[in-house]
């Protein structure tokens, strides 16, 4: 058994298929083929599905896969050890929404609190389901998600809450329905509505808030950076979450405006996910102590 063996089904389970791992490795595709082949000769088992449609993990290779990153990053800090570096210098590898990124962890990472601790952050920012699958997996210490009323977190997995918020509207600087203090769903129906791909929280957010009326012409993107910039452009109306506006540099120039939407009860949860069962290095433990922290310092700052 070859500890690359082992990088190429870590490689093959973050990267969805072979072939894909192979372009990631910058390994020939009957080259990683032929080695995870070997390996799974090795241990008498089959780690991945081979079909005409690509190749990918399987259940047993998931279920292996957390030993197979225990044995990797035992090397690592084997290596780290031998050149004298502490074993918290390995990166702890967070899983983020959009919406986590903006309102917890770069802010995090600006601190002071952060600077001062040998702690590296590997950011990846992702799809629910990826953020979940990853810290299942092990391919991740931490992860950042959002929740609605009725989302179930899996049993794997343990999720602390850091604050919650409401969605907004967003409006071009100077649409006539800024002008007001509060907009209502109706007003929002009548508009160009421009919203997330489906697969994204705000997706499932608009679909709530409009019910079985929509509006009638939606455009659709894949960053709500976008959304924001199609605003500002005078594309049309969208909706985010509140506790993601603070400061926005678009409001601050006067390009977008964020109005409450009357009597929209929707409850929107930024919690911070970890696998259950799983000691944490000192370092993810430190940078997740520190999330939790800007979160409750966030909360307080709202009251």
């Amino acid at each position: 058994m070859r500890l690359e063996q082992l990088e190429y089904v870590r490689a093959v389970s973050e990267q969805g298929s072979l072939r894909r791992a192979g372009e990631h490795l910058h390994v020939s595709l009957p080259a990683l083929s032929e080695a995870v082949t070997k390996l799974e000769r090795e241990l008498g088992v089959t780690l991945v599905d081979r079909h005409r449609s690509g190749t990918r993990i399987n259940g047993t290779g998931q279920e292996l896969l957390p030993r197979i990153l225990e044995v990797l990053d035992a090397a690592d800090r084997l290596r780290a050890a031998a050149r004298g570096e502490s074993q918290f210098h390995r990166p702890t590898r967070v899983g983020s929404v959009y919406f986590g990124v903006t309102s917890i962890v770069l802010p995090a990472m600006r601190s002071r609190e952060l600077e001062d601790e040998h702690t590296s952050v590997d950011m990846r920012q992702l799809r629910h389901g990826e953020v979940r699958d990853g810290l299942r997996d092990g391919s991740l210490d931490i992860g950042l998600v959002t929740l609605l009323p009725g989302d179930d977190v899996h049993p794997d997995l343990v999720a602390t809450e850091l604050f919650h918020g409401r969605p907004m509207a967003v409006l071009p600087g100077d649409h006539p329905l800024a002008e007001r203090p509060t907009v209502t769903v109706d007003d929002l129906r009548q508009e160009v509505f421009v919203g997330a791909r489906a697969g994204y929280l705000m997706h499932r957010v608009a679909h709530r808030v409009f019910g079985d009326s929509p509006p009638l012409k939606w455009h659709t993107a894949d960053s709500a950076d976008v959304c924001k910039q199609m605003v500002s452009s005078g594309i049309g109306v969208s909706l985010m979450p509140d506790f993601t506006l603070l400061d926005d540099p678009l409001e601050t120039r006067g390009a977008i405006e964020f109005r409450p939407i009357d009597d929209e009860g929707t409850v929107i949860r930024m919690a911070i996910l970890r696998r259950r069962g799983v000691r944490p290095t000192k370092a993810a433990q430190d940078l997740f102590d520190l999330l939790v922290h800007h979160g409750s310092r966030r909360v307080s700052a709202r009251a």
